[in-house]
């Protein structure tokens, strides 16, 4: 909801008190407000001219020279642009020296050789947005009514004076779904009254009830329906104030019979309807229930086929209207419209809600008949609107109404004890400043010894308990002022289990190995949902899907971690490393819930480090991401139960893939996916890994121990084996480890040869040897003892020859 700092005060006196400073206030009264837009904030300069001249820029067809009065000494001369500027006119002129938005400063110029002091602006320029923007003014500058006064403020004339609190309610907060009810709120916590519009208008003779009668079907779905006749109404642009009151509350000024349907639904969170009685065709208005497969075209020009769930007006036989939603095309108020028909009606929440749902329209008025508007007002809101028609479309209001009336609506009746309150909220309230905060919210109370019945009015159908009561006092009485107290008796302090304390090291380790924590859906589609699973299920597929993109529970995070490759590198985002740790949902083809496994997965694409001065630059591959994995394996205390071998996973690629293995059992995958893939998701060289964490953060972990620095030297011996080519180097590696004993410390890699040397069906492997112990200085009989073993298990083993 938008208010109008401004219009507010028509209703409560806000002297002494800016519009930050209520803002704050009815924050901290339990509504939030989101934030405050200041509507002319950095626009300054701006004022209002009278076109005298307008002639053909000699050098430009589409530009034109102007003689502008702008209430200076003498008039300037503008160069202008816009389509629809003519003489005669009073339009928006930003002198020279003003200040637009974005800081955008108008200066004198030369525009194709002819002097320009200024520019006359469109509503566009001075900040308002397009879609408020009324059709006759969305292409070209504004033209003022001609009533306005040369060199007065511009922008004070559009009511751009003003502050706008956007606040953020809460659906049961519907009361302040309009300014009414803001008022009765903003009157409560400043303690200050109310003043409410004065409705009064002289009727015609004729009677309403002559022209038109209301019938509905089911009293349950319009408990009440009130129609109003005005005639002789003269169809114009509305007053300058009302349409600035309406743009500061985002709604788009259209003519003064609308606009003032609009400002009542605002101003009483009444939504009104006005329809074009001649274009009714009856004289008769029936709310029924619609005919399956019956058809109305609303007012945005749209189609919509109906079911019996949905509510119509009718003129007896056709729908002229969707019920609490939408007017339809063939009533519209349209600029020859002499007779308007006024709704005004109280609809079953639910039905409008269905309908609203249905098509997919959510608009001002069916946002208020969902959650409730106050049955009091419904005919409160007919007259302000018929008063107001009066007075700006010229209307003659006929007398009375024509009506069908079932509705009974009684306040809620609410007792509470004093020792409730004070107990719930720890404070030492009386009954009497109990009851004072009530007066203050305009609700009847009455004292009865240490209990106060409350009379709630229909206004706020939110409060019907005694806990209700209970945070209106709270929230009056002001949160900041409920006294603290601490909780009595022994407690255990909170604590993070070792699975979160771990789950934590694998966050900030992988954030501090440069990439990005991602939380993408749990929600999939059917195409996606069983991708690059570790273990394959029958999908998850909900009941009611808000799409069928989100249809069904992952069984694998790392084809949304691909999305988010995807979208950033479409966005120029080139390299992108990200992980998440979430859960998969998978299926025992049961009744029960699903199972939920949380796993960890990453993907990366792009450059790994660029050093651009050096000339550096270092590509993911798959050594970077094993890399990654391994310094986790290392910081979580299981490197020596990790083995990695050559993986065969759908969707991987077949030769950069491997499978990972935590003391024999597999937890999952690392590697390329395939290229077809990143062909289909736009992507060049895509590295992921998806790994059961609970596997990873449960595994049995040996007790850390420190060992001494050595103060004996190593050994360091460098083997390169010839062996076959599907020989794989993690085999070897095993069998060198298992062969060396105690004396060897470390093996690596560093060496693949497969040349033109080698014969064919082979390759060479280099690996390094440490060898060293810290009790003593190694002998070469010792070493050559060590080495001997290792070169005759990976002969007898894997078949391996020494490289000649």
């Amino acid at each position: 909801m938008f208010v109008s700092y401004k219009w507010l005060q028509d209703y409560v006196d806000l002297s002494g008190v800016t519009a930050a400073e209520l803002a704050d206030k009815i924050t901290k009264s339990g509504i939030e407000v989101e934030g405050i837009e200041v509507l002319n904030e950095g626009i300054k300069g701006v004022v209002i001219g009278h076109v005298l001249e307008r002639d053909k820029h000699p050098n430009a067809d589409k530009l034109n020279k102007c003689l502008v009065d702008i209430g200076a000494e003498a008039p300037v001369q503008i160069i202008c642009g816009a389509p629809n500027v003519d003489k005669g006119q009073k339009v928006a002129v930003a002198t020279v020296g003003a200040v637009l938005p974005g800081n955008f400063k108008i200066k004198k110029a030369k525009l194709r050789g002819e002097e320009s002091n200024g520019m006359i602006c469109s509503l566009q320029e001075l900040g308002f947005e397009s879609k408020l923007v009324a059709k006759e003014f969305s292409e070209g500058i504004f033209v003022f009514p001609n009533d306005v006064q040369v060199g007065e403020d511009a922008l004070a004339e559009l009511q751009r004076d003003d502050q706008v609190l956007e606040l953020g309610l809460t659906p049961n907060r519907s009361d302040c779904l309009s300014m009414l009810g803001v008022a009765y709120e903003t009157a409560a916590i400043l303690g200050r009254e109310v003043k409410l519009p004065s409705i009064e208008y002289a009727p015609a003779t004729a009677k309403a009830s002559d022209l038109i009668n209301v019938k509905v079907e089911l009293k349950e779905d319009a408990p009440l329906y009130v129609a109003k006749v005005i005639k002789n109404v003269k169809v114009a642009p509305s007053p300058l104030w009302l349409q600035g009151r309406l743009m500061a509350a985002g709604i788009r000024p259209h003519n003064n019979v609308v606009d003032i349907t609009n400002y009542v639904l605002l101003e009483y969170g009444q939504p009104l309807h006005a329809f074009d009685y001649d274009r009714l065709g009856s004289k008769e208005i029936l709310v029924r229930r619609a005919q399956h497969g019956e058809v109305i075209e609303t007012l945005d020009d749209v189609k919509r086929e109906l079911t019996a769930d949905h509510l119509v007006i009718t003129n007896g036989k056709e729908p002229v209207a969707l019920a609490g939603v939408m007017g339809g095309a063939n009533s519209e108020v349209q600029s020859d419209t002499t007779t308007i028909l006024l709704e005004a009606a109280y609809f079953s929440p639910l039905i409008i809600r269905k309908a609203s749902k249905d098509h997919g329209l959510r608009s001002e008025a069916s946002a208020r008949f969902e959650k409730g508007v106050d049955p009091n007002r419904v005919r409160a809101a007919a007259e302000r609107a018929a008063q107001l028609i009066a007075l700006y479309a010229g209307g003659e209001v006929l007398e009375g109404t024509s009506e069908a009336d079932t509705l009974t609506a009684e306040p809620a009746v609410v007792s509470i004890t004093l020792e409730k309150v004070n107990r719930v909220l720890g404070t030492k309230l009386t009954i009497e400043e109990a009851a004072a905060i009530f007066n203050k919210l305009q609700f009847q109370s009455v004292i009865d010894n240490q209990t106060i019945t409350v009379t709630v009015p229909t206004r706020r159908q939110d409060i019907t308990i005694e806990e209700d009561l209970v945070e209106e006092i709270a929230r009056l009485y002001g949160y900041d002022n409920l006294p603290t107290t601490l909780p009595i008796g022994s407690f255990t302090p909170g604590a993070l289990t070792e699975y979160q304390q771990k789950r934590r090291v694998v966050r900030r380790f992988l954030e501090g190995a440069g990439l990005y924590q991602a939380v993408t859906y749990a929600l999939t589609n059917e195409k996606k949902a069983s991708q690059y699973a570790l273990e394959k299920r029958e999908p998850i597929r909900l009941d009611m899907p808000m799409s069928e993109d989100r249809s069904i529970l992952r069984l694998s995070i790392v084809p949304q971690l691909l999305e988010v490759l995807k979208y950033n590198v479409a966005r120029q985002n080139d390299s992108v490393a990200v992980y998440e740790t979430g859960v998969v949902f998978l299926s025992d083809n049961s009744s029960k819930l699903p199972e939920e496994r949380e796993q960890l997965a990453g993907a990366i694409t792009g450059l790994w480090h660029s050093h651009v001065w050096q000339g550096e630059k270092k590509p993911v591959d798959f050594f970077v991401i094993k890399g990654i994995l391994e310094g986790l394996f290392a910081k979580l205390g299981l490197e020596n139960k990790v083995e990695y071998r050559r993986g065969n996973v759908e969707g991987m690629h077949p030769g950069r893939t491997a499978e990972v293995f935590l003391s024999g059992e597999s937890i999952g995958f690392v590697g390329q996916i395939h290229p077809q893939a990143e062909k289909e998701l736009d992507l060049k060289g895509a590295y992921v890994f998806e790994l059961s964490l609970k596997k990873m953060l449960e595994a049995d972990v040996e007790p850390l121990k420190y060992e001494a620095i050595p103060r004996f030297p190593s050994v360091t011996r460098d083997i390169a084996l010839v062996v076959d080519k599907e020989k794989e180097a993690g085999e070897l590696q095993k069998i060198i480890i298992e062969a060396g004993g105690s004396l060897l410390k470390e093996v690596i890699v560093f060496d693949l040869y497969e040349g033109e040397r080698m014969e064919p069906g082979k390759k060479s492997i280099a690996f390094s040897l440490k060898y060293f112990d810290p009790e003593r200085t190694l002998t070469d009989e010792d070493i050559t003892k060590a080495h001997d073993k290792v070169l005759e298990a990976v002969k007898d083993q894997a078949g391996a020859v020494l490289r000649g």
